[in-house]
């Protein structure tokens, strides 16, 4: 265990220096192969979204917001339940406790 200390500290010096690039003095880089047409890697032709003939239809997308979709059914029941209301009313019939159509009454 003589000269611990040196003995790491050069060997840390190893492990974090940069290194001095001897090792690739003789290499050359790989030579990347020509690009050939109707290779079995090559990408589909860049076609642009806003130069197609056809106009895009956005009632075909689902992407809609739920909570305008649950909005939308909730008014549609109110709808029919004021109808309901009014057609009963029109018999003398009381299907609740507030006339068609009014909000709940102050106490």
């Amino acid at each position: 265990m003589h000269d611990l200390i040196r003995r790491l500290a050069a060997w840390l010096s190893h492990l974090l220096a940069p290194g001095t690039g001897s090792h690739r003095a003789g290499a050359h880089p790989a030579a990347v192969p020509a690009h050939r047409e109707g290779s079995p890697f090559s990408l589909p032709v860049h076609r642009s979204p806003y130069g197609l003939d056809i106009p895009l239809d956005a009632t075909e997308a689902g992407l809609v917001r739920p909570y305008l979709v649950s909005h939308e059914r909730e008014l549609v029941r109110r709808r029919c339940r004021r109808l309901a209301r009014v057609v009963a009313a029109d018999f003398g019939i009381e299907l609740g406790r507030y006339p068609a159509g009014a909000t709940e009454a102050a106490a």
